[in-house]
This record gives structure tokens, C-alpha cells and sequence, in this order.
């Protein structure tokens, strides 16, 4: 028999789930505002006397590469929430799994067992030795559907968590871009203002924006994983020996 697995809900909290997606959000609006001020910075630097036409066009080129990390940080992250509802989806789905399947099979798993016939105690002969035999199949077919149910369900979590996991280490990457592009904005406004400085800003901010590469391969690993599990069940509600052919036994002779 299939193992059950196990629905373990603690890797995914639908309260954390929301306020994770509208941090990520909120943090995407934030960055909006922080990119419109990059320009008028960048513009009132290059007025002053005092900023060559080397260092100008060394600026430019790091407020130019800023905006474009931004944009691309952006609009990936607008890709990623075009899914966002799914892990929630995922999350309801289990539940229904483990409490409106699991236990009504489970029961008919238990009052259809030989040992739980009433039936047969008092009852002998042809037609009795039938009735055993055509209700033989029912428990072990609804146990087998119990079993599903479990695996289902722990699928199902299992992708909920990742999902929240993929959209929490989004929320982490933003905030870290975020704090690059406060500071670069800060040093182009600055009186003290330093090239070299700027650069090494600007690619920490590259690298947070990569970081989003490895978030989404992990997700995409987990996923993996879960769609294994999900072809086992497949498997599972074929087996010939609970589910002949894929359908419920028959239950008459």
C-alpha cells in the first residue's frame, strides 16, 4: 500500500503567506518611488561646477545601470506574483483533502472489513459466502483511497511551504535592492561623492537581483519533488489489487 505521507501544515501559515505578498508588494511600490528620484538626482550632481565630464559620465553610466537593475528586478517580480494565489489554492486544497476525504473513506474502510461484518455471524450458506465475497474488495479499495489522500494532501503542503519559502526570499532580495539603491542615490546626491564608491554599489545591487535566480531554482526543485510524489499517487489509484483497472470494485456479485 501507498505510504500515507503525513499533512503537516506547519511549513505554511495563510497569515504569513498574506502579509508576505503584500510586503513584496509594498516593496515593489517602494522601489517605483525610489527609481523616479534617480534622474532629478542625477540631474542636479551634473549641475554643479565642481563634476567633471569623466566623473559625469561615470555617474550617469551607474544611475543608467541602476534603473535598468530595477526595471528587470521589477518585472520579474511581477512575473513571479502572476502565480501568487496558487499556494493558498494549494494550502485550501490539502485541507479539503485530509477532512473531507480522508476520514469518510477511513470509516468505510473500517465498517466494510471482514472482521466488522455483522452480518456474516449469523448468517451461512451460498448466498452468505457470496456477500463475503463481494464486499471483500471494499475496505482494502477504501483504504487505498485514504492512502491517496494522505500523500495528496502532503503534496499539496508541501508546495504551499515552497511557494511561501519562494516568495520570502523575494521579500529578502527586494529589501536588500532596496538598501543598495537608498545608498546610491544618497552618494550621487552627495557633496563627498565617490566613483568608485557608486560602482561597488551598483554591483551589490546586480548581485541581489541574481540572487532571484537561485530562489526561483529551489522553488523549481521543490516542485520537482512534489510532481514525483503526485506520479506515485498516480500509480497508487491505478493499482490492480485495491482499484482494479483504476474504478472501485464492485460491490455485488
Amino acid at each position: 500500500m501507498l505510504d500515507t505521507g503525513r499533512f503537516d501544515p506547519s511549513g505554511f501559515s495563510p497569515a504569513t503567506y498574506d502579509a508576505t505578498i503584500e510586503q513584496l508588494r509594498s516593496g515593489m511600490r517602494a522601489l517605483t518611488a525610489r527609481m523616479a528620484q534617480i534622474t532629478p538626482t542625477l540631474d542636479d550632481t551634473l549641475g554643479q561646477w565642481w563634476v567633471p565630464g569623466l566623473l559625469a559620465d561615470g555617474l550617469t553610466w551607474c544611475a543608467d545601470r541602476l534603473q535598468e537593475l530595477g526595471r528587470e528586478l521589477l518585472a520579474t517580480l511581477g512575473d513571479l506574483l502572476e502565480g501568487a494565489a496558487a499556494p493558498a489554492l494549494f494550502f485550501v486544497r490539502a485541507f479539503e483533502w485530509v477532512t473531507e476525504v480522508g476520514p469518510p473513506v477511513s470509516g468505510v474502510a473500517a465498517t466494510t472489513h471482514p472482521n466488522a461484518l455483522r452480518a456474516p455471524l449469523t448468517w451461512t450458506g451460498e448466498a452468505a459466502s457470496t456477500y463475503r465475497a463481494a464486499v471483500a474488495g471494499q475496505s482494502p479499495a477504501a483504504a487505498q483511497v485514504q492512502s491517496v489522500s494522505g500523500v495528496v494532501a502532503a503534496s499539496l503542503c508541501a508546495c504551499a511551504a515552497a511557494g511561501l519559502a519562494l516568495y520570502v526570499a523575494l521579500g529578502v532580495i527586494l529589501a536588500k535592492f532596496l538598501t543598495a539603491m537608498v545608498a546610491a542615490i544618497a552618494a550621487l546626491g552627495s557633496v563627498v561623492l565617490s566613483w568608485a564608491g557608486l560602482l561597488v554599489i551598483v554591483e551589490e545591487a546586480a548581485v541581489n537581483t541574481g540572487m532571484v535566480v537561485s530562489a526561483v531554482a529551489a522553488f523549481t526543485a521543490a516542485q520537482g519533488a512534489a510532481a514525483l510524489a503526485l506520479v506515485n499517487v498516480t500509480g497508487a489509484a491505478r493499482s490492480q489489487t485495491s482499484l482494479p483497472h483504476g474504478h472501485w470494485p464492485a460491490g455485488t456479485a
